[in-house]
């Protein structure tokens, strides 16, 4: 009997649609492969389990990748299928990021049942979200919002917003494209003023390091261009200590035969910014190191006086 090749994701509608994506790309690459061969294994996160908590307070970014990983390492899956943004800067021995699809648009988008954009919100609207980023974005230039806390899959914020527990929310356009829902997007935000997390947009495929033969046959589903921004907005997260405890934004692409990559601190009430661009050769060595460099200009930048605060100001918000 043929081995079937078992793909590990969260269970999500998101997640869902991102492995059956993957299992898609395979049986396209290779004729040898069928439906049948492939097997979509759902593994549930303590991220899912944990709902009534912020992210920060209950363990951070690697509650939605522990299980899955677990699994990985015991050999019941071959490869996971991830959310590139969600997954922590440093993996488990043995592990490595071996594939990055064709990033989605990177972009925020605004949803609200009531108003058309984000600057329509009245005075003292209420925002919803778990994002200590768009948090921040948004009291930069709305300093007069309410920013309550939201948590939970792509369904459950939009429930939320239905239910009105807030007047507006934001979530990643690249999700609702891939869950076929850009109509819920009253506006597409601006990377001016909202630039995304880091590796935002971009699903990964994680797999075992000796793994040689699951690396040859998820080598076609390769995009390099993705992998060399991704790799860049991963070296500045790393640079900054970054976790759901900071709030930074990245995004690198190519232009012109340069990755050109922009990066941003901000304080959790958006008042304070610090801020720097820069470019590289495209290859892995010069995309990780300006990642690293822009890391390293706005750490010095900010001080040692604005991480000290920013620690005491997220315990005092979420602790």
């Amino acid at each position: 009997m043929k081995k079937k090749l078992r793909i590990g994701t969260r269970g999500s509608p998101l997640a869902l649609a991102q492995a059956t994506d993957v299992r898609a790309r395979l049986i396209q690459a290779h004729d040898s492969l069928l439906a049948d061969d492939i097997e979509i294994v759902v593994i549930k996160t303590s991220g899912d389990r944990i709902l009534d908590k912020h992210l920060m307070t209950a363990g951070g970014k690697g509650l939605f990748t522990k299980e899955i990983e677990e699994a990985l390492l015991a050999g019941n899956i071959d490869c996971a299928v991830h959310s590139s943004k969600d997954m922590p800067t440093s993996l488990p021995e043995g592990l490595e990021l071996a594939v990055f699809l064709e990033r989605e648009d990177p972009r925020d988008a605004f949803i609200s049942q009531k108003f058309p954009d984000f600057m329509s919100l009245p005075q003292g609207a209420v925002l919803g979200t778990a994002s200590l980023r768009r948090r921040a974005q948004a009291l930069r230039l709305r300093p007069d919002l309410s920013v309550v806390t939201f948590r939970g899959n792509v369904q459950t914020r939009l429930r939320k917003i239905e239910d009105g527990e807030a007047d507006a929310t934001f979530l990643a356009l690249a999700g609702l494209n891939r869950l076929s829902m850009p109509h819920v997007a009253n506006a597409k935000l601006s990377l001016d003023d909202f630039l995304p997390a880091p590796a935002q947009g971009a699903v990964t495929i994680e797999i075992r390091s000796d793994d040689t033969a699951m690396a040859n046959l998820l080598a076609p589903l390769h995009h390099a261009a993705t992998a060399l921004a991704v790799m860049a907005e991963r070296a500045f997260l790393a640079r900054l200590d970054g976790s759901c405890r900071t709030p930074v934004a990245a995004y690198a692409a190519l232009e012109d035969g340069a990755l050109v990559m922009n990066a941003m601190l901000l304080s959790i009430n958006g008042q304070q910014t610090f801020e720097a661009n820069g470019k590289a050769n495209t290859c892995k060595e010069e995309a990780v190191a300006l990642g690293l460099a822009l890391g390293d200009k706005i750490k010095e930048d900010a001080g040692s006086a604005f991480f000290e605060t920013l620690a005491r100001e997220v315990e005092a918000e979420f602790e």
